[in-house]
């Protein structure tokens, strides 16, 4: 995925969620749309290196939104200088890429894609993918940022009842017959496994084993970044 033009900031804060204020390079204050509603673990440090992404659309309210941060040992990296792609609305761009690159080789029979799909408990699925001789399957995005040292990736960076509960319609879906597959997009290079957090919310941890015990797959895909494009282009272990 090629980014848009992007503009270097220093982070100053992340705040309400949404809103981080930057100082740029001319020296002028600008408050950016943080579009990762998580919180951002290991990745908010203020003085950080921060890239932007400006819109002239007359009707957003920010014109600017946060892309990308640069992260240190002191953040949990396991080297200094790591970039973390932040937009969590880019993640299923990414993982379609990689599905039409042929980096998820398991759903290379499909022959049709549909975003967005009601499934469940008044829930959607990220991708629907049909055709060929296998069941439908549904696939899960799930955005990774946070890291500890030593390279574990770790999903959630806060507690998500909404995410277990995803895990419990996807294997609703395989005891129905058809195949489902989470995929964590991993924003960052210094990733080498992921793993799920379960000292931050034990009950997804545990919900996850329970999918994955029930037929749900997984794959994780490491991300490479620059302020230019992100690619997924790396496969990486889930130790659970």
């Amino acid at each position: 995925m090629n980014l848009p033009p992007l503009t270097e900031g220093r982070l100053i804060r992340r705040y309400q969620r949404f809103l981080a204020d930057v100082e740029l390079g001319d020296g002028r204050v600008v408050t950016a749309h943080c579009p990762n509603t998580g919180s951002m673990l290991g990745c908010r440090t203020p003085g950080s290196r921060v890239w932007l992404s400006a819109s002239d659309n007359p009707k957003r309210k920010l014109a600017w939104t946060w892309e990308l941060v640069e992260t240190g040992l002191a953040d949990g990296a396991a080297r200094d200088g790591v970039l973390v792609g932040l937009h969590t609305g880019r993640s299923n761009a990414l993982v379609r890429e990689a599905i039409a690159a042929g980096r998820l080789p398991e759903l290379a029979a499909y022959t049709a894609i549909r975003p967005e799909v009601k499934y469940g408990r008044n829930s959607r699925i990220d991708f629907l993918l049909e055709g060929g001789a296998q069941p439908p399957c549904y696939v899960e995005v799930k955005n990774i940022t946070a890291a500890v040292a030593g390279g574990t990736g770790h999903f959630p960076d806060a507690v998500t009842a909404r995410g277990a509960r995803h895990l419990e319609e996807m294997a609703a879906m395989v005891a129905a017959g058809a195949r489902a597959l989470l995929v964590f997009c991993v924003q960052r290079e210094d990733v080498e496994r992921v793993a799920p957090a379960d000292h931050i919310d034990p009950v997804y941890g545990r919900t996850l084993r329970q999918a994955l015990a029930a037929g749900v797959e997984v794959a994780a895909l490491g991300a490479r970044v620059s302020p230019a494009c992100i690619r997924l282009e790396r496969r990486l272990p889930l130790v659970c």
